[in-house]
C-alpha cells in the first residue's frame, strides 16, 4: 500500500484499530487516504467499498469534508441518492457525497479527527435511506 503523505499519529492509530487495508496518495495536487473494502450500510450495494477522504492542506486544523466511494453506492430500496457527482481518483471513478458539517456540528480544531469524520459518513450513509 503507498504512503505518499503522512497523517497525524492519532489518524494511524485508528487506521490501523481497524483492520483495514489503507494507503495515502497524491493525485494531482490533492492528498487522498483511501480505504479499501471498508463497510458501507446494509442499505447499499456494495456492501464494501474503497472510502477516499479528501485530506485538504491544513488539516487536521482545517475540517475534513464529504466523501467518495468507488464503486458508487445504490441503495437496495431504489431510493435515488441525493447530491452525488462523480471524479477520477487514482485512475478510477468514484461516487462523491455532497455532504458536510452544519453549525450545529461545526470542526473543532484539536478535537476532530479522521475516525469522528468516519462516524459522520457513517452517518450520511444511514439518513440516506431512513
Amino acid at each position: 500500500m503507498r504512503k505518499q503523505f503522512d497523517l497525524p499519529e492519532g489518524d494511524l492509530l485508528y487506521l490501523e484499530s481497524t483492520g483495514l487495508a489503507w494507503e495515502t496518495i497524491i493525485d494531482g495536487n490533492q492528498h487522498w487516504l483511501l480505504i479499501n473494502d471498508r463497510p458501507t450500510h446494509e442499505a447499499y450495494s456494495p456492501a464494501v467499498a474503497t472510502t477516499a477522504i479528501h485530506i485538504v492542506p491544513g488539516y487536521p486544523d482545517s475540517p475534513l469534508d464529504m466523501v467518495w466511494f468507488h464503486p458508487g453506492l445504490v441503495a437496495n430500496n431504489a431510493k435515488q441518492i441525493k447530491a452525488l457527482s462523480n471524479k477520477q481518483i487514482d485512475g478510477r471513478e468514484f461516487q462523491r457525497w455532497s455532504r458536510h458539517r452544519t453549525s450545529a456540528n461545526a470542526w473543532r480544531p484539536g478535537l476532530d479527527d479522521l475516525a469522528g469524520h468516519l462516524v459522520l459518513v457513517d452517518y450520511w450513509l444511514e439518513r440516506e435511506v431512513a
